[in-house]
């Protein structure tokens, strides 16, 4: 039986191309990733699980890139690698230095529930993504549930924390999520609305940054209860 079922795993990953393995692996990256930035109480750890989510999006842009033949996907990888692995932590980690509030200790729920709503969440992505992963190929079958996991539990991160600094990371990890389905469903998104929407997160953060040092000398603290 043990033989049998090697043999069977073999031969399934054998029927996928090397690309769509890859894929899949960053997907599993970016979910875990979405996991431990629930599990994680200080904000600066934050900002780089952030970060690494960027990365293995920059990794499935160059895959995807590649596999596909779409060159357009190199410079979208670039332009991923440069806002969210490089410029966009940081801005944030400035931000968390100059506002002192590297630990984000208070959260409405405890982290093991937190953990158990992200799993419900999860399956329901799933279930939710099942008929439009139906009408996709095989490498984006399941990457297209992932996606939406993602997306899920950042929104379960921004509505938990209550320092604002991580409800933003919270944001920017949501649309990580879209630009991962972006990236391995669709083979990207144009050009021009990726350039638009990065220049809006960055402007975004910038602004935010502002009304995060306007809320702290007003009210001397970014617990937002």
């Amino acid at each position: 039986m043990p033989a049998v079922a090697t043999s069977m795993v073999g031969s399934v990953a054998a029927a996928l191309p090397l690309s769509t393995q890859l894929i899949h692996l960053f997907a599993a990256v970016l979910l875990l990733l979405s996991f431990a930035m629930l599990a994680q109480r200080r904000v600066v750890n934050l900002v780089n699980l952030f970060a690494g989510q960027g990365a293995a999006l920059v990794a499935c842009a160059v895959v995807v890139g590649y596999s596909t033949g779409q060159p357009e996907l190199y410079t979208s990888a670039a332009i991923t690698l440069v806002l969210k692995v490089l410029v966009l932590p940081y801005i944030l980690h400035k931000l968390i230095g100059r506002l002192q509030v590297e630990r984000d200790t208070e959260t409405l729920v405890n982290i093991p529930t937190m953990q158990i709503i992200g799993i419900l969440l999860v399956i329901f992505a799933f279930v939710l993504a099942q008929p439009i992963s139906q009408f996709a190929g095989a490498a984006t079958r399941s990457t297209l549930g992932i996606a939406l996991a993602v997306v899920f539990l950042a929104f379960l991160m921004m509505i938990v924390r209550r320092k604002a600094i991580a409800q933003v990371v919270g944001f920017l990890a949501m649309e990580n999520g879209l630009l991962f389905a972006a990236t391995s469903a669709t083979h990207g998104m144009p050009m021009v609305v990726e350039l638009g929407i990065g220049l809006d997160v960055l402007v975004g953060v910038f602004v935010l940054g502002i009304f995060f040092f306007q809320i702290r000398e007003q009210f001397d603290s970014l617990d937002l209860r």
